[in-house]
């Protein structure tokens, strides 16, 4: 069989793309070291971040037909604007500042970057279905679980470059290391030998009639509340922790030891929930334990939240501990879940079109998820446990969802 086979034509190359791009959940590495060279504040920066995952949703919505026609011009322009993204980043920190340095991190991060984000987090997946035709959650959980592992990887080298050659040099050394990457994933990408996409002159996909379609309105908003109270909570983890482990000297460490155990959570619940749903009869089934575990931890946590009064135990810091790393569980499995999900309710011909069109909920949930957050913590003198409670009813609303509008139907 040679090199022509699911692993080096789907499966690795997916690894090499996915791990590139999965690097923008590093921003928490880097994004005060942004702001002081800049001379901006975190939270105006910070809106870089917000852009990315919108503009990664939003171009993987509208490129569905692209990566549907040529995975090959998809994984190229993927390259190209997630690099190019990258590197005008780090140039644009080097030699501007202020107003203008700001809107060049918005342009480059923000906007460029999340294109090949989109672009890139789509290419690989159906033609990863398509050479695991009898385990498709397995195919797209090994390349999304890529996506989640990546921070786990590049965090460390991250805070070394750094720390030795500063932020700018760090974004054009991974900025061509990342271009080596995707562009050996974007030579060794390659649909099975025989297949060949539907004639799409007479194609009937409409985004307007896909949102009229009760279980694909069903699917994209519980995707949206997972990925929203996922990023309400997961961006503001070592805060959440500071202030469940303040006064405790011997757990401080910890604060900054969990955000990898949580990260490799995140990339376990990617592989992990998505096997387990080829060995389901609905995939669906997946979805309901991710909310439901959800939403018994949450309540878990809130009530020695809340009766705490500022004073931290062992206690509340073993379920804060729990509740995080089954939120990052349940955040990366929704994620790897979805494509198989979706193939089985609506079919593999217009997957990428499909897959495309509910990212978008991601665009939107990066826009509302961290920024609820800041807006409830302004609100109450940063008191976390209203986030729980507000993360708690959507869950539960994300449940109800998931049963009444999504059902159940079995896989042929």
């Amino acid at each position: 069989m040679g090199l022509n086979n699911k692993w080096v034509r789907a499966a690795i190359p997916a690894l090499l793309i996915h791990c590139s791009i999965g690097t923008v959940y590093c921003w928490s590495t880097f994004k005060e070291a942004v702001a002081q060279k800049i001379g901006m504040s975190t939270f105006a920066v910070g809106w870089a971040f917000s852009l990315a995952i919108f503009f990664l949703g939003m171009s993987a919505a509208f490129a569905g037909r692209m990566v549907e026609k040529d995975i090959h011009k998809s994984s190229l322009l993927s390259c190209i604007c997630f690099t190019a993204g990258m590197i005008g980043t780090g140039l644009f920190i080097q030699f501007t500042t202020g107003v203008i340095a700001l809107i060049g991190v918005f342009v480059c991060y923000g906007c460029i970057m999340g294109i090949g984000l989109g672009v890139g987090y789509l290419t690989p997946v159906k033609t990863l279905m398509l050479w695991f035709s009898e385990q498709k959650g397995l195919a797209t959980g090994i390349s999304i679980m890529g996506f989640g592992l990546a921070k786990a990887i590049a965090t460390p080298i991250m805070e070394k470059i750094q720390a030795s050659l500063g932020i700018s040099a760090m974004f054009y050394i991974l900025g061509a290391v990342y271009f080596c990457m995707m562009m050996l994933g974007h030579f060794l990408l390659k649909k099975p030998d025989g297949w060949v996409e539907p004639d799409d002159n007479k194609d009937s996909f409409k985004v307007t009639s896909m949102f009229k379609n009760r279980v694909f309105l069903g699917i994209w908003l519980m995707f949206f509340i997972n990925i929203h109270c996922g990023l309400a909570l997961i961006t503001y983890e070592k805060q959440i922790l500071g202030v469940t482990f303040e006064g405790m000297a011997v757990l401080a460490a910890m604060v900054s030891v969990i955000p990898s155990v949580t990260a490799a959570f995140n990339a376990l619940g990617r592989i992990g929930y998505s096997s387990i749903s080829d060995k389901m009869k609905d995939r669906n089934t997946v979805y309901k334990i991710i909310f439901i575990s959800c939403i018994a931890i949450t309540a878990a946590a809130l009530i020695p939240f809340s009766i705490s009064n500022g004073k931290t135990s062992f206690v509340l810091g073993g379920i804060v501990i729990v509740l995080l790393c089954l939120v990052n569980l349940g955040y990366g499995g929704g994620f790897s879940t979805l494509p198989a999900l979706l193939s089985s309710r609506f079919g593999m011909d217009k997957i990428s079109k499909i897959h495309g069109l509910s990212l978008s909920a991601w665009a939107v949930a990066g826009i509302t998820g961290n920024n609820m957050s800041e807006l409830i913590l302004k609100a109450t003198n940063r008191t976390y446990d209203y986030i729980l409670i507000a993360t708690l009813v959507l869950y539960a609303a994300a449940l109800v969802i998931c049963i009444t509008l999504v059902g159940r139907k079995t896989e042929k």
